[in-house]
């Protein structure tokens, strides 16, 4: 089966951790030996989310100023190396030694046009005074918006229209390698008037660039791994639910939190629309369970509305 996995954020970085390279290894490691029980019979893609670091990279950049900070697709590029980096390494660990693991710098073209970029939304780097951010908003063109009683720099977050290595993902599957790819929703670029391809600044979401790359590799299933086990409804309440099954219509009239879940569930049902085959959306610790159907909440064009557990405690 040729198989898509993309991890949340929690698979480098568990909520309230210091973002050190030690705590993104033991996360990873912890992730990998979840991966590892998939792999013997599958073509698998792994796909990860590089939020934080991105952020990281721009705090560094911020302090160093003898050079402007960094653009965001090299940032993008960076972080993409850096956790493929260990992903690879980890993964390698805990496979057989003859297994063939590779990274690959992923770039995904936008379009300019796309209207995401007349209303910046993703926020990027330090937190600034009102002082400090229209000032550097006039010196570098940044469009600044407030974030509790701070500024900081945001901006567009397009669709992803192409991947341009989908070729090379696809040789290396073909020899049998398992392939860390499109990070962070790949590095964003677009195409000049002179039809040369450059770097954008922007934040392309990683679920719905994981769906797009399953999609285009006609992958059978694609599993979007998180901090929690389902998609619920009334999430956190005493009404909370954990939905099993659900059409991606259905699930797509939910209202859902959109810096969260919301992306997730949109990947989950286009690739489900799509394709007619079943995107899953459960927990990272869980995989293996998972995809024997033990777990996680299924999206396919074969399941009528959505299909309840009877019970679903809210620590879960």
């Amino acid at each position: 089966m040729r198989l898509l996995i993309a991890l949340g954020g929690n698979a480098l970085l568990k909520r309230g951790e210091p973002l050190s390279a030690q705590n993104q290894r033991q996360n990873i490691k912890t992730a990998v030996e979840q991966i590892s029980k998939v792999t013997e019979g599958n073509k698998l893609v792994i796909a990860h989310g590089n939020g934080p670091q991105v952020g990281l990279l721009a705090l560094q950049g911020a302090a160093y100023t003898e050079v402007d900070t960094y653009p965001l697709d090299v940032l993008g590029a960076e972080t993409e190396g850096m956790i493929g980096y260990i992903i690879e390494q980890e993964l390698g660990n805990v496979l057989p030694r003859d297994s063939s693991i590779a990274t690959l710098l992923t770039q995904v073209e936008v379009d300019r046009k796309d209207p995401a970029f007349n209303n910046p939304t993703k926020p990027i780097g330090p937190v600034y005074s009102k002082e400090e951010a229209e000032k550097l908003s006039a010196q570098k063109g940044w469009v600044v918006k407030a974030d509790g009683q701070y500024f900081r720099r945001v901006v567009a977050s397009p669709k992803p229209k192409k991947i341009f290595e989908l070729k090379p993902i696809q040789w290396l599957l073909e020899k049998g390698a398992i392939v860390i790819c499109a990070g962070g929703g790949g590095i964003p670029t677009a195409f000049d008037e002179d039809g040369c391809l450059q770097g954008v600044e922007a934040v392309i979401d990683k679920d719905l660039c994981a769906s797009l790359l399953a999609r285009s590799l006609e992958c059978e299933l694609l599993v979007i791994a998180t901090d929690v086990a389902y998609v619920y409804t009334d999430f956190g309440t005493d009404k909370q639910r954990s939905i099993l099954q659900a059409h991606p219509d259905a699930l797509s009239e939910l209202d859902l939190p959109a810096g969260s879940m919301g992306p997730k569930v949109a990947a989950a049902c286009e690739f489900a629309r799509a394709t007619g085959n079943t995107a899953i959306i459960g927990s990272l610790t869980n995989i293996g369970q998972t995809l024997e159907g033990g777990g996680g909440t299924r999206v396919s064009t074969e399941y009528e509305g959505l299909t309840y557990a009877a019970v679903s405690p809210k620590n879960i």
